[in-house]
């Protein structure tokens, strides 16, 4: 009678409070290991998120070490569980583009003349995102702009490595330009557009499509925080924000590994700057330097780091971190002369600040128009609102009122 009294009663009570003890010591690590300039607007708020955010990752790894399912399959499906309903101002609907599956988002309201075409493509470091998490931002900038938006559910890593994602993206996009007539979209306005990994898949689409004289000429292209080269982390954003919610600079590392070969065993390798041959590294330092930061984002502590030896196996593991269509910023400047008009959004707390203002020069050094818009109080997510208007901050609103303006213009 003890003994059954123990499995059924105690057994399961000290279980779950043994679960909630775990997670609360994990969530404390990481959340003594973060931190939150005192120049971000609106810093509970962003601590809860980030908490939310931690414990789905834990209680997905306790899953996973338990057996029943993955961490990543765990957060993924946590992601994807707030639908929100019919849209009064737009149709909204399912297709498959050449067996990628995207959601399209029409105005219901008459127009005069063909629409924008937005292609657009989330976010989620090539591992999670999905139609689902950035559905609230795609209805925003369909209704706010009146444009034809294209979001496009494009394969995640691990399971699918590099270049799938860029292939769905790319396939995608070319299937919607070679039918443009079927959703009322002008040929001379077409967009490419992403937030972080979808603004490193957006660039390189741009890219692509820049010597495709079968296809219509890209209008422009909008690069929301975008991850765009994996050579240095250790330019001065990813040193001053390493810690910053709520992209850290480890993960920023740890994701582009998955995307590339779905292996973060050279993680460290990677972080230290140690994963390029030194002569590679100093080749590609006409563009990928800190030396082209404008002195005022060095202000926060940055230090000179210097170059250190790379194993050959390292090298041979990752030496695809080179390819333009992975890292969009080592493209030549005969593609990067041809790119369309384009908008950048960075944030000041944002690991991925460089990549952002590294590119906004290439693309002004080869006479590119650029429209350029720095949240001074922004960190990396802050446009989309994850579907909830709780989340939402007033940063993210003002960015995405400036994509908006900018789509208006074109």
């Amino acid at each position: 009678m003890a003994l059954a009294y123990i499995l059924l009663v105690l057994f399961p009570a000290v279980f779950i409070a043994a679960f909630i003890f775990l997670v609360m010591g994990v969530i404390n690590f990481d959340f003594s290991n973060s931190e939150i300039p005192p120049g971000v607007n609106q810093p509970i708020k962003l601590r809860i998120i980030h908490i939310i955010l931690i414990s789905r990752a834990v209680v997905g790894r306790i899953l996973e070490n338990i057996g029943i399912c993955s961490q990543i399959s765990f957060v993924r499906y946590m992601q994807g569980r707030k639908t929100l309903g019919a849209d009064q101002n737009l149709f909204i609907k399912d297709l498959w583009f050449e067996k990628v599956p995207v959601r399209i988002y029409q105005p219901k309201a008459p127009s005069a003349s063909q629409r924008r075409g937005v292609m657009f493509f989330h976010g989620g470091g090539w591992v999670f995102g999905s139609l689902e998490t950035h559905e609230k931002l795609c209805r925003s900038i369909a209704r706010e702009s009146e444009s034809v938006v294209v979001s496009v559910g494009y394969r995640l890593a691990p399971e699918h490595k590099y270049p799938a994602a860029y292939e769905d993206c790319l396939h995608a996009t070319v299937h919607f330009m070679k039918n443009l007539e079927h959703y009322g979209v002008d040929p001379a306005r077409i967009i490419v557009s992403g937030d972080s990994a979808g603004g490193n898949l957006a660039a390189a689409v741009s890219q692509t499509l820049a010597s495709r004289p079968d296809l219509p000429k890209l209008r422009a292209q909008i690069l929301i925080y975008p991850g765009l080269q994996a050579l240095d982390f250790n330019l001065p954003s990813y040193q001053q924000n390493r810690g910053v919610p709520l992209l850290f600079r480890e993960r920023a590392a740890f994701y582009v590994l998955q995307y590339l070969n779905g292996d973060a065993s050279n993680l460290e390798e990677v972080l230290e700057g140690s994963h390029i041959p030194s002569d590679i590294i100093l080749n590609y330092r006409k563009w990928v330097s800190p030396d082209h930061i404008p002195e005022k984002f060095k202000a926060r502590g940055y230090k000179p780091h210097v170059l250190l030896e790379c194993a050959t196996e390292v090298y041979e593991a990752v030496k695809r971190f080179c390819e333009p269509n992975l890292c969009p910023l080592l493209a030549e400047d005969g593609i990067v002369q041809q790119l369309p008009e384009t908008f950048i959004l960075t944030c000041e707390y944002d690991v991925l600040r460089d990549d952002g203002l590294l590119y906004k020069k290439r693309l002004e050094d080869n006479g590119v128009p650029v429209t350029w818009y720095h949240l001074e109080d922004g960190f990396h997510g802050i446009i989309n609102p994850f579907n909830s208007d709780w989340s939402s901050f007033s940063a993210g609103k003002r960015g995405l009122d400036n994509i908006v303006n900018f789509l208006k213009s074109l």
